[in-house]
């Protein structure tokens, strides 16, 4: 079995990933910015949970010191923000931008830098950042400059974490989970969440270290960028 930790784990995709993950018989460290109100990760019972605030450099440091040097197999980033409604070009929220690029996009690189050796450890580990269509240059949307910025940042930093580590035992894949149903997607949504997670799953289950640096979407198609 293998030791699988999901940043971003209170709810959504990050929640259902750790209950199929441990329903599988894994073991899972569930990571939460706020322990204290994490009240549906505890009530899944197996979960090691971790405080980590994405957003917090600091917090990062301290959930690596408390994993230790425990080696993880697995490592999905699910953490991120949508960056609050003020997001036309007219009506930017400056600050919020800027809080949201922290989250977005600088966070997951701070995990994927605090957990390297983690992975490294296991043999064959696997990051994995969730990221969104909106951060491909060839989806046709516009508006939504605070997330769709972010995203694409934090894709550039997966597609560069896959050069930087070709010669470490780490895979390092950025995903479009889907238009899901959840707190950010709403219940019109087009899939759910656990549609999202099993797919995920799958993606990580089937990639080998080639397939580094790559954009999948949830079904295991790749995702144009």
């Amino acid at each position: 079995m293998s030791t699988v930790m999901i940043v971003g784990a209170t709810r959504g995709i990050g929640l259902e990933l750790v209950k199929q993950y441990l329903g599988e018989g894994h073991d899972v460290i569930g990571c939460a910015r706020d322990t204290g109100a994490a009240d549906q990760l505890e009530a899944v019972s197996g979960a090691r949970i971790v405080g980590l605030d994405i957003g917090d450099p600091a917090s990062i440091e301290a959930a690596a010191a408390e994993v230790g040097d425990t080696p993880i197999d697995i490592l999905v980033i699910c953490a991120g923000v949508v960056g609050g409604m003020a997001q036309a070009l007219d009506n930017v929220d400056l600050d919020e931008w800027v809080k949201t690029f922290h989250i977005n996009t600088v966070g997951p690189a701070l995990v994927a830098r605090a957990f390297k050796d983690n992975l490294a450890a296991s043999g064959n580990g696997h990051l994995m950042i969730l990221t969104s269509q909106l951060a491909a240059s060839t989806w046709p949307m516009g508006g939504l400059y605070i997330y769709s910025t972010t995203k694409a940042g934090v894709s550039k930093v997966g597609q560069i974490l896959a050069l930087d580590w070709k010669d470490d035992p780490i895979t390092v894949t950025l995903m479009h989970p889907g238009y899901v149903q959840t707190d950010m997607g709403g219940p019109n949504a087009e899939i759910t969440a656990e549609e999202s997670a099993s797919g995920i799953r799958s993606v990580i289950a089937n990639a080998a270290k080639e397939d580094s640096g790559k954009f999948y979407k949830w079904n295991g198609d790749i995702h144009p960028w």
